[in-house]
This record gives C-alpha cells, sequence and structure tokens, in this order.
C-alpha cells in the first residue's frame, strides 16, 4: 500500500459484518492547533475524544482503526478530511495516543465498520 488510499470493501455498505475491513491506508492526527474549532459535522474538536475525520463515511459512523501490529482503537466519525494522497483518517490526539501514532506521525492502517447509520428518509 504504497501510501495510496485501498478500498477493502465498499464502504457504503450497510449491510457490513460487525468488524469488517473496509479500507487500508495511512493514518494520521489532528494538530493542537485545532482544539477547540468547529467540525464539518458542527460539533467541536475535543483532542481528548475519541472521534476522527473521514472523506466519505457518514458522521456518526464508528470504525475501529488497526495498525499492522494489531494496536486498535474504536471512533466515531465528526469531520471530513484528510485531503492528502494516500491518508485516509485523522484521529483525534487520544486516540492517535491510543495506538501509539503521537511518535510516528503517519502509520498504515485498516479500518473496520463497527456502526454505520441508516439513511435518512427524503
Amino acid at each position: 500500500m504504497d501510501g495510496v488510499s485501498t478500498p477493502i470493501a465498499p464502504a457504503s455498505a450497510r449491510s457490513a459484518a460487525k468488524g469488517t475491513p473496509i479500507q487500508g491506508g495511512r493514518a494520521t492526527y489532528y494538530a493542537d492547533k485545532f482544539n477547540g474549532r468547529r467540525t464539518a459535522s458542527g460539533e467541536r474538536y475535543n483532542p481528548r475524544a475519541l472521534t476522527a475525520a473521514h472523506r466519505t463515511l457518514p458522521f456518526g459512523a464508528v470504525v475501529d482503526v488497526v495498525r499492522r501490529d494489531g494496536r486498535r482503537v474504536r471512533v466515531r466519525i465528526n469531520d471530513r478530511g484528510p485531503f492528502k494522497r494516500g491518508r485516509i483518517i485523522d484521529l483525534s490526539r487520544r486516540a492517535a495516543e491510543r495506538i501509539g501514532l503521537i511518535e510516528d506521525g503517519v502509520t498504515q492502517v485498516t479500518l473496520e465498520l463497527i456502526w454505520k447509520p441508516a439513511r435518512r428518509p427524503r
């Protein structure tokens, strides 16, 4: 996975089984300067919360972020991004600490879909 986001299964699959791998690529984390700023969902970024930014998963979706060494953290999607090629998720500081990402800055991960909200009726 040479820095390119790799879809593993369709992220839109509502019927995906719990823990289904949906994407592989690089994870990063939010800089401290974003503390208190509004996220794309409208809530304020809290570095102590277990949250993350993803380009396409719906707000409220829950995913496990799994490193190659097996360390994992469960996060809720509340923002959009990252927008740099090959990066698939930006983690809150607390989430990054849980999987040892602070020291590395960027690491390869697999995202496992745990829960995704149903689409709102039109």
